[in-house]
């Protein structure tokens, strides 16, 4: 395993040193690709493992068969992108298998909980009620409510990886190099999409509802729960079902009225993920080493190809801006957490007395890095944990009982307003900016925008400030 830098995974998606059960069955099912095929595929040999640049056309001719050929019966077409998606659906789906319709008094009994919920928490928030729709989903929902969203979230990342190549190419080799470069992309797809397609599949039957990670994965206002999901963490809880249900519908309900009516908030977050994505440097020295050794005859074997893919040559650095950002990243997630579990725990508290359990319970899940984190710190790279979650529900808490729920919620109104991750750690300061009113932070970043704007309306030659 490679060592985690800043809060990076071991590797993001399409590097896993994992094996492909249904490798050799595909290979075995494409009699024209790889050693299987009998004899040299190129139909030239490489003697002593040497290449011969006079053949570099042939070559390209014949890989450009093979792995045509290859990809189409992988992933059942072409797919545009640094990820092949289509085959990302399929491996997901295989992996879920068989899912049985969800029961009519099952979907009933999610949209009255979400229903029950919202009313309960009008009684202790301003911000109004975010869903338009209660809905339970299945495993294979839940990939086809989300994928738009995880499309947004992978793409920066195996785009920076697969276009990392033609960088370290000898300028000589720059020029000829079009049509490797295209293939490798094409196998750097169907990598990323193989190893996508497994994660998600094993994501949807864990996840309890769309926004169990803190991220507006599915559609807005769609209040989703995981029938199947919840059935499993119940078996090993004390709490009656009903009850379950109804602290996750609250929890879901929660959620959504802050991604729905802070509209700034959910961009955010995902621009946050996005940019520490594309902020992702690679170690360059390893991939020159490897390309100064490259023998593109290794390409005939995928299995030889997957061992050069789980080399670690795409090992990836974290950056002190990406550190940064990651820091910035896991604050805005314990405090969307934090407010979630105090208004989830004023508005059940008194109605459903397992609440404190739960929330607990759900806490340590998501600090401890539960199956949710785990799989997301494989697909980006990134480990999204809400680290400072119990500071930040004592912060909310404590911020109510000291001026109240709508001068509480007024925070949401800036990113500038927030808690800082500073805040978590000494939440006195900020509680007393808050109960003398201080819009300091507001007032600075209006004046701000206002000199942007003047700037971008000043001509060429006039003068600014």
């Amino acid at each position: 395993m490679v060592s985690t830098v800043g809060g990076m995974a071991d590797l993001p998606f399409g590097f896993s040193a994992g094996d492909d059960p249904d490798r050799d069955k595909r290979k075995n099912d494409n009699p024209d690709s790889g050693p299987g095929s009998g004899g040299d595929p190129f139909g030239s040999g490489f003697p002593g493992g040497e290449f011969d640049m006079s053949q570099l056309g042939q070559i390209f001719s014949k890989l450009g068969e093979m792995f045509s050929g290859a990809g189409t019966s992988m992933a059942g077409g072409t797919s545009a992108g640094p990820v092949n998606y289509d085959l990302a659906r399929q491996l997901a789906s295989s992996s879920i298998g068989f899912v049985a319709p969800i029961p009519e008094q099952t979907a009933t009994a999610i949209s009255d909980a979400v229903r029950l919920a919202e009313t309960w928490l009008d009684g202790v928030t301003p911000l109004p009620a975010g869903t338009t729709r209660a809905v339970a989903w299945t495993p294979t929902d839940w990939i086809d409510n989300t994928m738009d969203t995880w499309k947004r979230l992978c793409d920066p990342v195996a785009q920076q990886i697969s276009t990392v190549w033609a960088q370290a190419l000898p300028e000589e080799a720059k020029a000829m190099a079009g049509p490797l470069l295209a293939m490798m992309s094409q196998m750097g797809g169907m990598a990323f999409g193989s190893q996508l397609g497994q994660a998600l599949g094993t994501l949807s039957k864990e996840v309890l509802t769309s926004t169990d990670i803190g991220l507006p994965l599915g559609p807005k206002g769609i209040a989703a729960l995981m029938p199947e999901a919840i059935e499993a963490l119940a078996e090993g809880l004390e709490q009656p079902r009903s009850e379950i249900v109804t602290f996750l519908a609250a929890r879901e309900a929660a959620h959504h009225r802050l991604f729905s009516h802070v509209p700034w908030l959910p961009g955010q977050l995902l621009n946050a993920v996005e940019a520490f994505a594309r902020g992702t440097k690679i170690d360059m020295s390893g991939i020159e080493e490897f390309a100064r050794g490259f023998n593109p005859a290794s390409l005939t074997d995928p299995s030889e190809m997957e061992q050069l893919l789980n080399q670690g040559i795409f090992e990836p650095k974290a950056t002190p801006e990406q550190t940064a950002a990651l820091e910035r990243l896991e604050t805005t997630l314990a405090l969307i957490e934090g407010w979630v579990q105090t208004v989830v725990s004023d508005a059940l508290g008194d109605r459903i007395p397992g609440t404190p359990a739960l929330s607990e319970m759900l806490r340590r899940r998501r600090a401890t890095g539960g199956p949710a984190e785990q799989t997301f710190a494989t697909l980006v790279g990134l480990e999204l944990r809400p680290r400072k979650m119990r500071e930040a529900a004592d912060l909310w808490r404590k911020l109510t009982e000291a001026v109240g729920a709508d001068t509480r919620d007024s925070v949401w109104q800036h990113p500038d307003l927030l808690p800082s991750a500073g805040d978590l750690d000494e939440p006195a300061a900020f509680i007393d900016r808050m109960i003398g009113g201080d819009t300091s932070d507001l007032d600075n970043a209006i004046a701000d925008l206002e000199r942007d704007l003047r700037r971008g309306d000043a001509g060429p030659d006039e003068p600014r400030d």
